[in-house]
């Protein structure tokens, strides 16, 4: 296990160079002149000219990406010239905000849509598949800052039940001590069961926002493979065999089928993390996303940089998960394959 693991991180090698290379090139790529953004729109074509050598930007693209190249192998990611701060500490902070909310949007959206695809695929035509296929549709269609907004404007403005849907934590409560940056976990290492449930209902109506967005391609993927296990002469036999219609369904016929489904779930997983950032703009949310947004509009390079590294990084090791929970489900599929 040790060794395929060695081997797969040693495989994403040229993946990761491959996405430093291209990045590098497409944020040089883009319209505007940071050196004249940051000097101000009454600056002298002297004072540009100043602030782009003292950016480094005056250098030629081969020595930029050489020096580039030598700070991310001191595991440094460079200087935000929109704050003036690391960019390294800035993900570090932003990006388990990011991922918390993630992960809870992906959790309501498995919780909601493998129950339906199972529902869905024992009972193909029936009014309960056509009403799955309308929620799913439903879901996916509407824009998840349409979506947001709305939640918000029920939940919050006219029943009253949800919190103030800006931030991750109501102000009247502090955050947590810091252990690992998710305020949920943070919480009940704190043994502060309020300020847990402060958090989670902060977490509720972003999340579902998110979750909505994802359960069509889940709850889908979900009924397809249903209903080609439900066909296999392996589930005709535990039924002659006079097992119980749960028992057919949850330990024989969703095992068998969680395969695409959990292929599935890291694609949503990777785009939800990557484009996040209209939730967190609806709800003020503190995530990585929205910083590399306003990194983008003011063309600072090194945010923008940080983000799609730490996305490509993110991405090897949950492909890398992924593999591994396939032999977990599935021990007939083996590491090697």
């Amino acid at each position: 296990m040790l060794k395929t693991i060695a081997q797969r991180l040693f495989g994403a090698l040229p993946n990761v160079i491959g996405v430093v290379i291209v990045t590098f090139i497409l944020t040089r790529a883009l319209p505007g002149d940071p050196a004249a953004y940051f000097a101000g729109a009454a600056a002298t074509p002297e004072a540009v000219e100043q602030v782009r050598r003292q950016l480094g930007l005056d250098k030629s693209l081969p020595h930029q990406f050489l020096l580039y190249v030598g700070d991310l192998a001191r595991g440094n990611l460079g200087n935000s010239l929109s704050t003036g701060q690391p960019v390294l500490p800035e993900i570090a902070t932003r990006l388990p905000a990011s991922l918390e909310l993630t992960l809870c949007g992906l959790v309501f959206a498995m919780i909601v849509a493998i129950p339906l695809g199972v529902l869905a695929a024992t009972r193909p035509g029936s009014w309960i598949d056509h009403l799955c296929r309308l929620l799913a549709t439903a879901g996916v269609s509407l824009p998840t800052f349409f979506t947001g907004l709305l939640l918000a404007y029920i939940f919050y403005y006219l029943l009253g039940i949800a919190p103030s849907p800006l931030g991750r934590l109501d102000v009247v409560f502090s955050a947590p001590p810091t252990v690992t940056g998710f305020y949920l976990i943070d919480s009940l290492f704190a043994g502060d069961l309020e300020l847990f449930w402060a958090c989670n209902m902060q977490l509720m109506l972003p999340a579902i926002t998110l979750g909505l967005f994802v359960m069509a391609p889940i709850m889908r993927m979900t009924r397809a493979a249903m209903l080609g296990v439900l066909s296999s002469d392996f589930i005709r036999t535990a039924r002659a065999s006079g097992l119980s219609r749960t028992t057919v369904l949850y330990r024989y016929a969703l095992r068998n089928a969680l395969l695409p489904v959990v292929t599935t779930l890291g694609m949503v997983f990777s785009f939800l993390l990557g484009s996040n950032v209209l939730v967190e703009k609806v709800f003020a949310w503190p995530g990585i996303g929205s910083y590399v947004i306003e990194a983008l509009v003011a063309s600072d390079y090194a945010p923008v940089q940080g983000f799609v590294l730490t996305m490509a990084l993110l991405y090897v090791l949950l492909n890398l998960a992924i593999d591994i929970l396939y032999g977990v489900i599935d021990p007939r599929v083996g590491v090697d394959g």
